[in-house]
């Protein structure tokens, strides 16, 4: 998944490319899985040795719920505009002053060899995608701390009276 900019001139291109979810190689560690085609679109914009990816990409996300653990998915419509300097191309700064970074300096990621690995830019739009706290629906009752039972599907007869150990010793004091 690497975009070879040997093969582009200067000016403007379009790449419109579908990948398989399996390119991706996700483990288990990764937050999500892709179940559905990635669908990239991006204009390559080209001015000598800097390079402007402007374009979206598409797919769908299976997560799990943040209470009750059970897998939903989110639809990913992710648009993006990215400058790829050389890497080693860096503003040097004198030994005795700050470098201050300027907004349109947070954009800027760098590539090596004449390719930008399109994977790590999918794959940053993903996590960039998933909710801060991906819940199933907004009223998702979650798992009973007792049983563990899913409280969407059934209800349980558990009490709710947990008393923090801490606070026991407290509770002696107060007889005394």
């Amino acid at each position: 998944m690497r975009l070879d900019l040997s093969r582009f001139k200067a000016g403007e291109q379009r790449v419109d490319k579908t990948y398989d979810p399996a390119a991706f190689g996700l483990t288990q560690d990764d937050e999500f899985r892709i179940v559905g085609p990635v669908v990239l679109a991006t204009e390559v914009r080209k001015d000598t040795k800097k390079v402007r990816l402007v374009g979206t990409v598409k797919t769908t996300l299976e997560c799990d719920c943040g209470r009750c653990l059970e897998p939903f998915t989110v639809p990913v419509d992710s648009s993006f505009d990215l400058l790829y300097l050389p890497a080693g191309a860096t503003v040097e700064a004198a030994p005795d002053e700050e470098l201050e970074i300027q907004s349109e300096d947070v954009g800027v990621s760098f590539y090596k060899d004449d390719e930008i690995d399109l994977r790590d830019l999918m794959r940053e739009q993903f996590y960039l995608a998933l909710p801060m706290k991906p819940l199933c629906r907004a009223d998702c009752r979650g798992l009973c701390p007792m049983c563990g039972i899913n409280r969407n599907r059934e209800t349980c007869t558990c009490e709710a009276a947990w008393v923090d150990p801490r606070l026991e010793v407290l509770k002696q004091f107060k007889r005394d």
